[in-house]
């Protein structure tokens, strides 16, 4: 189960004079095989680690729905890119550690296009602790003051819709 929310930013949190410690940087590209439901495939690069290459089903909803994730072969990877025929997203993500043990992922999505954003996600253990949260430190609060936890056309998959066409 994936329980997560998630903010539109606008830059780095450095940018916006935050000081959270910097846990991984990922260089990732993705792709649709689906929308509805959501199927998608993703590359994985941790700066200075491996390289994982997923294939990930995600179920209904947007605070919490079922998500499965199983790691697939290069030889699979380039099939399923070959099928989707369309250029992948590229993304960056960018991992902070916040106090009390969550994690901020940042991530810039198609950067130096003229459809580049960036976002934020926290992934929680339950839904109560989602609903319950919010940032203490006012800085943080305003870098978070663009929620858009279920809001129509904030998901990636409306995003490749958008940039890439339907399917």
């Amino acid at each position: 189960m994936e329980i997560e929310r998630k903010w539109m930013v606008s830059g780095w949190p450095e940018a916006a004079g935050l000081d959270l410690p910097l846990l991984k940087v990922y260089r990732m590209d993705q792709g649709y095989i689906s929308v509805r439901p959501t199927v998608r495939i993703r590359r994985e690069a941790l700066q200075g680690g491996p390289t994982a290459l997923v294939l990930c089903f995600k179920g209904a909803g947007t605070l919490a729905r079922e998500e499965i994730e199983t790691e697939i072969s290069a030889e699979l990877f380039a099939k399923l890119e070959h099928l989707i025929g369309k250029p992948l997203i590229y993304k960056e993500r960018r991992t902070y550690a916040l106090p009390g043990g969550l994690a901020l992922e940042v991530n810039t999505v198609d950067p130096g296009t003229p459809t580049a954003f960036r976002y934020a996600e926290i992934e929680y253990p339950t839904e109560a602790a989602a609903l319950a949260w919010a940032p203490a430190d006012p800085a943080l609060a305003a870098y978070l003051a663009d929620e858009c936890t279920g809001r129509p056309g904030a998901s990636m998959g409306e995003y490749w819709l958008q940039t890439r066409g339907a399917i």
